[in-house]
């Protein structure tokens, strides 16, 4: 049988939380996802089979940086980014609004799209709907993100409204376009914006369910405004969405960030943070977050976490992951990174597990309790 070109299950439910799986032409996702973060068609410190070796089903590239460096039409010309790359799972790639955003110093946002200055070299570029759709096309990713203008949540209400109005135009336009590449091997979600507006998050899912999308993000959130009032608008968010599509979190986050939007129904994570933390130093464990660099862990022979099996806990000690880190040695980096990776994707199998089992809540509570203790982290 051909594999589909897209297709999501729910196997079980547990309250507001949901698992499962998507099947792509690349293979399956296991739902709960966390996606590592592959911004420049690579994660960083991390070879693809290691990826993959942590659960990994699924990583993610961004347009935005893609289209600046080495270029999609060069990604194209190479056989596209599962080639280019060597990862022959599933991609999803960020449409390049996040990135919009948090150059806006170097862009501008019209009707039209977003005309800009590379932060690399200075050369103009302009990224609309069409443009994003094209490039995720070149680049060949599995699921493409429809490109959207995002807002901070301190935005005032009008700007607010009028960045989701218009996002929701370009939501239409980024279908239109995807649909015109015939693409027989991607998918498309729509990402929901409003900050933190109910009224304004309804009148985005409205809008974006008019139109159709394979799935649906919350976009707009972790954005600085904390996890409670992101928490407070996930209390509502996935909620108004299509319940027989995907709900992707963009860029979530903190392990107790994505086990509490899993009990709020979502889906699909993604996040820079065990990668970017494994670079610097600290390691997420059952206990909490680690610094390892701190001088109390010089002589310790313990394992980073004990119930992990990744090489960084199975093969050295926390006071030689001290050493490598506080001597800046790549090895360091590469070794919290891989733990990190591998905590987030058992974490994600837990998760998986309890709604199954229909556990979830005795889980998520377990886990809070554990993770938040003081006493063994630093």
């Amino acid at each position: 049988m051909t594999a589909p070109r897209f297709a999501f299950t729910i196997a079980a439910t547990d309250g507001r939380a949901r698992t499962g799986s998507i099947a792509t032409k690349r293979g399956q996702i296991r739902t709960p996802a966390f996606m590592p973060v592959g911004t420049a068609a690579t994660v960083k410190a991390m070879k693809p089979a290691d990826v993959r070796a942590t659960g990994a089903d699924i990583i993610l590239g961004n347009t935005y940086h893609l289209m600046l460096r080495p270029g999609a039409e060069r990604v194209a010309r190479l056989g596209g980014l599962h080639a280019f790359m060597g990862w022959d799972r599933p991609i999803l790639t960020d449409s390049g609004g996040y990135q919009v955003m948090s150059l806006s110093a170097l862009s501008k946002v019209t009707e039209e799209g977003v005309a800009f200055r590379s932060h690399l070299d200075g050369s103009r570029h302009m990224l609309t709907p069409e443009r994003s759709m094209e490039i995720q096309h070149l680049l060949g990713s599995n699921i493409v993100m429809a490109f959207d203008e995002l807002v901070p949540t301190t935005s005032k209400p009008e700007e607010q409204a009028r960045a989701m109005e218009r996002s929701m135009r370009w939501a239409g336009r980024s279908r239109t376009a995807f649909d015109q590449a015939g693409r027989e091997d991607a998918a498309l979600f729509g990402i929901q914006q409003g900050a933190l507006d109910e009224g304004l998050r309804r009148a985005s899912a409205e809008a974006l369910l008019a139109i159709g999308f394979d799935g649906y993000a919350v976009g707009g959130l972790a954005v600085g405004e904390g996890q409670e009032a992101m928490f407070a608008c996930l209390d509502y968010a996935p909620g108004q969405l299509d319940p027989a599509k995907p709900r992707y979190l963009m860029g979530v986050g903190k392990p107790d960030d994505i086990v509490g939007a899993v009990e709020r129904g979502i889906d699909m994570f993604d996040c820079v943070l065990p990668t970017r933390s494994g670079r610097n130093g600290q390691a997420f464990t059952w206990d909490g977050p680690i610094n390892i660099r701190n001088a109390k862990f010089a002589e310790d022979r313990a394992p980073l976490d004990a119930e992990c099996g990744c090489p960084a806990c199975t093969g050295w000690s926390r006071a030689y992951l001290h050493h490598l880190v506080r001597s800046g040695e790549m090895l360091g980096a590469m070794l919290m990174t891989e733990h990190n990776l591998t905590f987030y994707q058992s974490l994600m199998q837990r998760l998986r597990d309890a709604i199954s089992g229909a556990t979830l809540a005795a889980f998520a509570d377990g886990f809070r309790a554990r993770y938040r203790r003081t006493g063994q982290g630093g």
